[in-house]
């Protein structure tokens, strides 16, 4: 079954998600990776101001390709994850609920996300043609400089995903290896 959510991702849907949960994201999403997240938060700490509200923000983790003619974004494939890891926490005691990416997290990661009532969740990997069918609009908002790694926000219609780690900490990625290891 699949599960329509809306972002931004208030903190009360977030916490019902759970571990394993396939999900469709509509709405307003956020690109940034590891530079663009060192920079959002220097730049906080100076002014207290991030390049977009930050409260029930959805982040992907993504550094898209040049859009073709007629397109709004090119391939937008997620980056691996645990370069944020040092960066999230900080994100969602600030009103952050959502990342999307791939690959697993860290401990103080999972940590903020049982204490922020937030979620992971995974793109596919090498589906990054399929991912940009469902961005409709894109427009860089903060780094321009960073070229692909440029904070751009997104309007995205029914983007695929699964709850990897839901808000109270279970995981997918561990409890399926130990599916897998009883076979």
């Amino acid at each position: 079954m699949e599960i329509n959510i809306s972002a931004p991702l208030i903190k009360q849907e977030a916490a019902k998600l759970r571990a394993g949960d396939i999900v469709k994201i509509t709405g307003t999403v956020y690109t940034a990776r590891d530079a663009a997240h060192k920079r959002m938060i220097e730049d906080f700490e100076k002014t207290g101001v991030f390049p977009f509200d930050m409260e029930n923000a959805v982040i992907y983790y993504a550094g898209p390709a040049p859009a073709k003619p007629g397109r709004p974004i090119g391939p937008a494939g997620p980056t691996t994850s645990y370069r944020m890891d040092s960066y999230a926490p900080f994100l969602m005691d600030r009103g952050q609920t959502g990342m999307i990416g791939k690959g697993s997290r860290n401990s103080a990661v999972i940590e903020a996300m049982k204490k922020n009532k937030a979620v992971y969740f995974a793109a596919t990997g090498g589906a990054a043609a399929l991912i940009s069918s469902h961005i409709k609009s894109a427009e860089v908002i903060a780094y321009d400089d960073l070229g692909a790694e440029a904070v751009r926000k997104l309007y995205v219609e029914d983007f695929p995903a699964i709850v990897v780690i839901d808000s109270e900490g279970n995981n997918l990625y561990e409890t399926q290896k130990a599916k897998y290891r009883t076979l």
